[in-house]
């Protein structure tokens, strides 16, 4: 889980200057919504990157849109895997207990990955305009 926040969080910093993040937004849903599937609040990691997104004037509403397209296409496939069987993973939709606090010990990796990566855009910023 911690290794696919790292590489979105990877796609999202490595987008051109002046280019369209539609591809990459696609796949960085498609890659926290596989992640997701074990631990549902890495979601929330969405809304740095669109913060991320919008900081670097690289947000649009098509991307915006194909991140939850891409999330979406991962829900579709776990709901019709579940429903005929294909997946191989157990995964009751109707035992699904969303909470923060539910495996907190499964977002230490998540949670460094992401600070240190906050951290080392802020450092690069600064001594950019340094």
């Amino acid at each position: 889980m911690a290794i696919l926040a790292l590489i979105s969080m990877y796609l999202i910093t490595h987008i051109k200057r002046h280019a369209s993040s539609v591809e990459e937004c696609f796949e960085v849903g498609v890659l926290l919504s596989i992640a997701a599937y074990w631990l549902p609040s890495v979601l929330f990691l969405i809304l740095p990157v669109w913060v991320y997104l919008i900081y670097k004037n690289l947000f649009s509403f098509r991307s915006f849109l194909a991140s939850l397209i891409g999330c979406a296409l991962v829900a579709i496939w776990v709901v019709v895997g579940n429903l005929f069987q294909l997946s191989t993973f157990n995964f009751q939709l109707s035992t699904f207990n969303f909470s923060l606090s539910a495996n907190l010990f499964a977002w230490i990796p998540a949670g460094s990955f992401l600070l240190a990566w906050l951290g080392t855009t802020i450092v690069q910023q600064t001594l950019r305009e340094r």
